[in-house]
């Protein structure tokens, strides 16, 4: 009877048997070939530039590259062809424009391309013992862009009263569109509205503070674009006028000076009157060495013609012998 130390022993035999059997398999198993490839260098090309259709691994043993334009393979479509080992291994087809080179590795290149150029394109392979391989590439051509503009519907429009679009020119395709305000991302307002393509900002009963600036970016996957800051000229006002000093009370032979300040835009018209007579029409009213008689009631008037708004303030002004304030 055979000791139990036996068995251990075979299964170890055994065990490393199997590991020779699969070191030798992994040892002895053919490379595997890389299969041929078509890149587009670069991936995205603007108009203009050059391209190259790179193939990769290609095969040792090609007799001819093809290329052709789009995916069918009929003669008229036909850019250029290289035979290895010829005296003269170029030739040119139907589809050839003049901007096309074919290498000795069955890359193309293309010259100055246009956007007429995008596409596929197709490489046959023809190999020494007459097989044939078809492989496709592709040409991304992208327009170079202008540089956007802004227009808008409304010159000079009036706060809580219009609403404004600008939109962002030219209209271009494949572009993506993006709007700035005081060089930053559109903030989340209810008054503003996007078009679909982001190329149209509309903005609902502006207000002063709509003013911007504000830029349009466009880009696309080559190139990117900003414009020039443009400006609304919000017109608004005239808010409720100041009157200054704060002095009221004058005594005889005084100097008195009144002054109106009222925000608006354009400035407003200014206009005075004491106990609903008219003076004069300017900010600043001066009067000299004032009497009893020219104490009252002095209104300042600002008026806009742009906004047609008006508005007013009353100051009393008191001329008498005393200075001193009437206690309360």
């Amino acid at each position: 009877m055979e000791p139990p130390s036996a068995t251990p022993r075979r299964r170890l035999i055994h065990w490393q048997g199997s590991l020779l059997t699969v070191s030798l398999l992994i040892f002895w198993s053919p490379s595997i070939t890389a299969q041929p490839t078509i890149e587009s260098v670069p991936f995205n090309a603007a108009e203009g530039n050059d391209v190259l259709l790179l193939l990769r691994n290609p095969p040792t043993d090609t007799l001819i590259y093809i290329w052709y334009k789009g995916e069918s393979r009929d003669h008229n479509n036909k850019i250029a062809s290289y035979l290895t080992g010829a005296t003269q291994p170029n030739a040119t087809g139907p589809a050839h424009s003049g901007r096309e080179t074919i290498y000795p590795n069955g890359s193309l290149l293309f010259q100055n391309v246009t956007l007429e150029d995008t596409g596929i394109y197709t490489l046959q392979i023809t190999k020494t013992n007459g097989d044939n391989e078809a492989l496709a590439g592709q040409i991304r051509v992208h327009p170079e862009l202008p540089k956007p503009f802004i227009t808008s519907n409304s010159s000079n429009p009036v706060e809580d009263q219009d609403s404004v679009t600008l939109t962002c020119d030219p209209e271009t395709q494949n572009t993506t569109y993006q709007w700035l305000i005081n060089h930053q991302s559109l903030p989340d307002r209810a008054r503003l509205e996007l078009s679909t393509d982001n190329r149209i900002l509309t903005i609902h009963n502006v207000t002063r503070n709509d003013k911007g600036p504000y830029e349009c970016e466009t880009w696309n996957p080559v190139n990117a674009r900003r414009s020039d800051p443009f400006i609304l000229n919000v017109l608004y006002g005239p808010d409720t006028p100041t009157i200054s000093p704060s002095d009221w009370h004058y005594p005889p032979g005084a100097n008195l000076t009144l002054s109106c300040n009222a925000t608006s835009n354009p400035p407003a018209q200014y206009s005075w009157l004491i106990n609903g007579n008219y003076l004069q029409s300017t900010q600043v009213l001066f009067i000299p060495n004032v009497t009893v008689s020219d104490g009252g009631n002095y209104t300042c008037h600002v008026h806009s013609n742009a906004t047609g708004l008006s508005r007013t303030t009353v100051k009393t002004i008191t001329v008498s012998e005393s200075a001193t304030k009437p206690s309360i």
